[in-house]
């Protein structure tokens, strides 16, 4: 266990120390379960985002985007049953005070040692029904404010737009609608780094299929597949990958199926990635109950009103950031040294190419450097420009961050010894430390 741990320690401090992440307002103590991404943060998430969006919506003719708000009334939680049900059973330390989720037993038993150490025994309280939505209230005149949550999950956001897109698009059965965007839990145990957070980003597609047990089993079945292959389209490995079927206990309130797809953790074993659920009707059935509204469709072959089915494809865009990251970590031996880089997939690599003048003290060399930044940086995302330190702690460096390709501009690109190399430079592959001479007229191509 010291070992894993260690990987993740190894990955939590490459992260703050090159600015991928932070803790949330870290100079006044922090916030548990709350993060901020730095630089390179925030274009890993984007890149992960831009390719679910790509995959799930643009490719895609059957597929409609959202942004639904993050404040929604107390009446689309009543509805939506997260009121009575999105809770979870917490316990408290009789010796502490505590409180740590009843169904978290590596962490009740990790607890349970920490007091053991000290000579202590743990006793429990029964345990209690905790409710995960952060409550709000909204208006100017205190005795006047109404309540409101910030949304325990972004999925209510697309079932209360269900008929202003039916209405605006005129979709026809199946079809889906999809959005990113930012959910908020009030989670008792918070941790893992950025596993389980208070704050989090989820991807979600919600596809409408007709009430029919058949089809829609079918079509739960093609997301389930759809979904792994876009996972796996990240960088992992298949073995570190699986299928978990969720028991009828252990489904969602309203789930007919459910199926997660795990990833096999450096910190805790098989641990959730993305969510695949038949929700039935669910939804449309309880909103079109408690808002009021006509929440049906109209089948025009069978000239009939249908509430549709609901089969949802949802995952964390802070959960697939992590992954990635444990994926990517690489400790190995090049040119005789040990170095640790991240093996990102390059599609999604936050910076895909640095530029280096062999020596920052040349003019002729920056000069030529900053030209051939210059005309990458218009065509290909992310091109970075680096001539701190010696050649060797920039390739480094690029290395831990994940950079795929290092482009150094030398004296063979001026051409004054090596007429047969002039405008050509020296692209080194992240992976293998292998060096090549490639044109420039040739790079932007090669890159994209």
């Amino acid at each position: 266990m010291a070992a894993e741990m260690d990987v993740m320690e190894k990955i939590i401090s490459l992260c703050k120390r090159r600015g991928f992440v932070f803790q949330g307002s870290e100079i006044y103590g922090g916030l548990a379960g709350v993060w901020d991404y730095g630089p390179l943060g925030v274009e890993l998430r984007y890149n992960i985002k831009q390719h679910f969006w790509r995959k799930f919506v643009v490719e895609r003719d059957d597929i409609y985007g959202l942004n639904a708000s993050i404040l929604m009334p107390e009446r689309v939680w009543e509805a939506s049953g997260h009121l009575d049900s999105f809770t979870d059973p917490l316990v408290e330390c009789k010796v502490c005070h505590a409180r740590l989720r009843a169904d978290q037993e590596d962490e009740i038993r990790a607890h349970e040692e920490g007091h053991q150490k000290k000579g202590e025994k743990v006793e429990w309280s029964e345990p209690k029904v905790f409710n995960l939505l952060v409550e709000t209230h909204l208006g100017a005149v205190e005795n006047e404010k109404s309540k409101a949550y910030l949304r325990g999950e972004i999925t209510q956001g697309v079932q209360v737009n269900f008929k202003n897109i039916l209405d605006s698009m005129h979709p026809k059965l199946p079809f889906g609608i999809a959005q990113i965007g930012k959910a908020f839990r009030n989670e008792i145990t918070p941790g893992n780094f950025i596993f389980r957070d208070r704050e989090f980003e989820q991807m979600e597609l919600q596809f409408y299929v007709k009430p029919d047990e058949k089809t829609s089993q079918e079509v739960f079945e093609y997301w389930k597949q759809f979904a792994m292959e876009w996972y796996l389209s990240l960088g992992f490995k298949e073995e570190n990958l699986r299928f978990r079927e969720h028991a009828p206990d252990e489904r969602a309130h309203y789930a007919k199926a459910a199926c997660d797809i795990e990833y096999k953790t450096e910190f805790g074993g098989w641990k959730e990635a993305w969510g695949i659920h038949h929700r039935g009707d669910w939804d449309l059935r309880r909103h079109s109950e408690y808002s009021k509204v006509d929440l049906s469709y109209f089948d025009e072959e069978a000239k009939e009103r249908v509430i549709p089915y609901d089969i949802e494809c949802s995952g964390g865009v802070d959960r697939a950031m992590l992954y990635v990251l444990l994926e990517a970590y690489t400790e190995d031996e090049l040119g005789g040294e040990p170095r640790a880089y991240l093996k990102l997939a390059k599609h999604i690599a936050p910076i895909r190419a640095a530029v280096f003048p062999l020596l920052k003290n040349k003019p002729e060399l920056v000069s030529k450097a900053r030209e051939v930044y210059a005309m990458l940086k218009k065509e290909i995302p992310n091109i970075a420009f680096d001539d701190n330190g010696n050649i060797g702690k920039r390739y480094r460096r690029q290395d831990e961050i994940g950079t795929p390709y290092c482009i150094t501009v030398d004296f063979d690109t001026l051409g004054e010894e090596k007429p047969e190399f002039k405008d050509t430079v020296t692209v080194r592959d992240r992976d293998t430390g292998e060096q090549k001479r490639v044109k420039i007229e040739e790079l932007k191509d090669l890159l994209k």
